[in-house]
């Protein structure tokens, strides 16, 4: 025969076997710890028995010698399949069955088994009439079956169709994430499992030759792709499950589950939003190919404690408070990462506010006040001086820039709190505050115009927000206008609003226009807040900017600045009309 060509192949396949579980077994060492490894590795451990023992046995003659190796064989038969289960369980996220009453029966069997095992010379639950039965040279035997040992095999083959399941049912539920792992791992246990089958009803041209040992050469192999180039313990089903109880699809703040090394695993409905893709396109993509946010591999803290992101999302742009926590199983392994946006936006608009008003009250205020001191002192000192004029005429301007700048403070305070919207008539709200101004300024320096007469101007937004940009735009007009403009023949201050409504099917708007022909707005101060952070305020525009900038917010509007030429400032805001109300024409 052919196969007699390759003296003692069964001992060499099995053998063979035993040395590829033990090169298995050294290869995922390094991983124990993570979910499921412990358990291959005590796989390994059986199999190594079933097949070393089994592989040694057909090279040995003496029958008492041949009767211990073939016991050693079946204990790995035996445990084999219990932590195949195991690490099935333990491997798709299930470590709290592993826990269960129903598991300690199954190891319980196993221990039962091994004790009649140890003592079949005594009953022979497991064979009778053993006898040398050599064939292809090797040191095969013959006995007939007892009733533990079909038992054994039952129970054997239950438990890995069991494992089998759980793995085939983890590639169906998870689509491609685990595929390639749990397709290799489950299709490696068939052949020797068909073996183990057909050896014990005595199948075959050579009944006494057991193929399943041989058969687990290519079992390792599968089981080493499932290793190395899939990266199965990297990426497991754990990460998945541990993430579904977590309920993160319920929750509204962005959340996203991290492997260890890093992919996406999964993101609920917000983090879909914020990541701008969708779970399925996310899946086993790297994290960082999306957002630039550092993870620490040791601790699964986010790198400095404090991390904070700003982002589009939608057409605003908005900013959350990152944190990153282990992602355990039951058993309190670390299987991953939970990522955690929360949206701190309205915070660190708050935040913004107090910066600047601190610089205000620590940088204008002081600065003024003692300007005013310090004039009051030279007064004193100097009542009959000739300059007393004009000094008093400096302390009296500062007075009231003093107080131009507490009433501003004011309105920012008013700002920051939750008010409501009320019905408003819009253009009669503008036409007051710009009568107001001319009052201050002159008539010729402030015009209005307001576009489309028959518009409906009644609406329901917050009346203190939208006074407060349209008072400040003219206000940063007047007050910083140098004399030098173009619009006038004097070139006086020149300022003209200008009101329009806009409807876009079911979307309308109010625009706002402000146009100066003064010297314009420094750019370090626009960029100032653009950027969110306030810088040294080397022009008196400052402040009201950020009123501007938070009355925007507050009106949820959009406001930018743009220069006018041949000089001057063109100040636009868009106001988003709610629930607004038809009022009838003034």
């Amino acid at each position: 025969m052919v196969l007699d060509a390759v003296p003692a192949w069964p001992a060499i396949g099995s053998i063979a076997g035993g040395a590829g579980a033990i090169g298995l077994a050294w290869a995922i060492r390094r991983h124990r710890g993570r979910p499921g490894v412990d358990w291959f590795l005590g796989v390994f451990a059986a199999q190594t028995v079933w097949c070393l023992s089994y592989g040694i046995g057909l090279l040995v003659a003496d029958p008492t010698l041949r009767a211990v190796l073939e016991a050693s064989t079946w204990l790995g038969i035996l445990w084999t399949g219990i932590a195949f289960l195991g690490f099935a369980l333990e491997y798709t996220g299930r470590s709290d069955v592993v826990r269960s009453r129903l598991f300690a029966g199954v190891v319980g069997f196993g221990v039962l088994s091994t004790l009649i095992l140890a003592t079949n010379p005594l009953h022979g639950a497991f064979w009778t009439g053993f006898r040398v039965d050599p064939v292809f040279g090797v040191a095969t035997v013959s006995y007939a079956f007892g009733p533990w040992a079909y038992l054994v095999v039952a129970v054997e083959t239950v438990l890995v169709a069991s494992a089998v399941f759980l793995l085939v049912d983890t590639l169906l539920s998870y689509g491609p994430l685990y595929r390639r792992e749990s397709a290799a791992v489950a299709m490696s246990s068939l052949p020797p499992g068909f073996a183990l089958v057909a050896w014990i009803l005595e199948l075959g041209p050579v009944p006494q030759l057991q193929l399943a040992p041989i058969l687990f050469v290519p079992h390792v192999l599968l089981d080493a792709y499932a290793f190395n180039r899939a990266e199965m313990f990297d990426r497991h089903p754990t990460t998945s499950r541990a993430a579904e109880r977590t309920a993160i699809d319920d929750l509204a703040d962005p959340i996203v589950a991290l492997s260890l090394d890093r992919r996406v695993v999964r993101l609920n409905p917000a983090a879909e939003s914020l990541l701008g893709v969708g779970a399925e396109q996310a899946r086993d993509r790297p994290f960082d190919a999306f957002l630039d946010v550092a993870i620490d591999v040791e601790s699964g803290d986010a790198d400095g404690g404090d991390n904070e992101i700003t982002v589009g999302v939608g057409p605003r742009r908005r900013t959350f408070a990152v944190s990153t926590a282990a992602l355990t199983d039951p058993e309190g392994t670390h299987v991953g990462y939970t990522v955690v946006f929360s949206d701190v936006t309205e915070r660190e608009r708050r935040r913004q506010q107090l910066e600047v008003l601190n610089r205000i009250l620590r940088h204008n205020l002081r600065n003024d006040a003692g300007v005013v001191a310090g004039y009051g002192d030279l007064l004193v000192e100097r009542l009959e001086d000739p300059e007393l004029v004009r000094m008093a005429d400096a302390i009296d301007r500062r007075a009231g820039a003093l107080a131009a700048l507490g009433e501003k403070a004011g309105t920012v305070e008013t700002l920051l709190s939750d008010g409501d919207p009320t019905t408003v008539d819009v253009r009669e709200l503008v036409s007051d505050v710009v009568d107001d101004a001319r009052e201050r300024a002159g008539e010729d320096a402030v015009t209005l115009a307001v576009e489309g007469t028959d518009a409906e101007w009644v609406a329901s937004l917050r009346a203190d927000a939208l006074q407060a940009i349209v008072a400040n735009a003219v206000e940063n007009a007047v007050v910083h206008h140098d004399g030098q403009g173009t619009e006038r023949a004097d070139g006086g201050t020149w300022v003209r609003v200008t009101l329009r409504r806009e409807d876009r099917g079911d979307a309308a708007e109010f625009v706002l226009v402000v146009d100066d022909d003064g010297p314009g707005i420094p750019d370090h101060e626009v960029r100032a807040v653009e950027s969110g952070r306030e810088t040294a305020l080397e022009h008196g525009s400052g402040l009201g900017l950020w009123v501007i900038e938070w009355a925007a917010g507050a009106l949820g509007a959009d406001v930018e600045y743009a220069t006018r030429e041949p000089r001057g400032t063109r100040v636009t805001a868009r106001v988003p009309l709610i629930n607004d109300e038809a009022g009838a024409d003034d």
